[in-house]
């Protein structure tokens, strides 16, 4: 009996040990990228890069993204050559990033990633037949309201490219491409030149007219990264990535 009950308790010592042995182990610390980001970038690239910016966090969530600071990549490029600081920097021509990159500022070079074509952009119904850029001259000089981009912003320098042999006189030139849409919205203005991604993002509140010069009013988007850091390349690399590049095709934007 002495031996039975010996052997019963050998086993009880051993199922304990062999227990503590199958435990789970002590869950691991998250892995990922920590950090902070800054991001300059065009205006039209906002839903699209609010987007990337939120999937970055959420696959690293050691990283901290600032609120992305959109404008007229024009405003934006003076800004970083007279001394503001960002990681990465968007604009929606090549011309505007050679401002940046010529001063210096880039770490590394600067990646097209996107294009996007102008749209005229009317109210819902479009109520005064605006049909292609010659309606679109008619009506401003006729008393209509026209609004453009300012010609050193990219959508406006697209749309001088577009209106080229016609006489048009905005009644107002915006710094970036979502006051020219605004203003349309709010009835400030009758019509006015954005691109197409402006018009679908806008949904129901204005109609847009494509427009049959719409190749001569492409822009080519680049994307670069000015202080080198895993973030900020992290998030490059996520721009071009098919799940970048899925976004912002669901936004109306085109492959290069």
């Amino acid at each position: 009996m002495r031996a039975g009950r010996a052997l019963v308790a050998g086993t009880a010592v051993l199922l304990a040990l062999a227990g503590c042995s199958s435990a789970a182990p002590a869950a691991e610390p998250p892995t990922g990228l920590t950090g902070e980001l800054t991001v300059f970038a065009a205006a039209s690239l906002q839903g699209a890069f609010d987007a990337i910016a939120t999937e970055l966090a959420e696959q690293n969530p050691g990283v901290t993204v600032r609120p992305i600071t959109y404008d007229g990549s024009s405003t934006l490029a003076t800004q970083l050559v007279d001394g503001a600081t960002a990681d990465v920097f968007a604009s929606a021509d090549i011309a505007t990033m050679a401002t940046v990159t010529d001063a210096g500022l880039a770490d590394g070079t600067a990646t097209v990633f996107a294009t996007n074509s102008l749209e005229i952009v009317v109210a819902p119904g479009n109520p005064l037949g605006i049909g292609s850029l010659a309606d679109l001259a008619a009506l401003s000089t006729s008393g209509g309201k026209v609004v453009l981009c300012a010609a050193q912003v990219p959508c406006g320098s697209a749309a001088h490219r577009v209106l080229d042999g016609l006489t048009l006189t905005p009644v107002s030139e915006e710094q970036n491409v979502k006051a020219v849409l605004t203003k349309v919205q709010t009835g400030d203005a009758d019509a006015g030149l954005v691109y197409r991604t402006d018009v679908l993002a806008a949904g129901t509140t204005v109609e847009g007219v494509e427009l049959p010069e719409v190749a001569s009013a492409v822009n080519e988007y680049p994307v670069v990264v000015l202080e080198d850091g895993e973030v900020a390349r992290a998030f490059v690399d996520l721009v071009l990535s098919a799940d970048g590049q899925r976004i912002l095709g669901d936004l109306g934007f085109t492959a290069p």
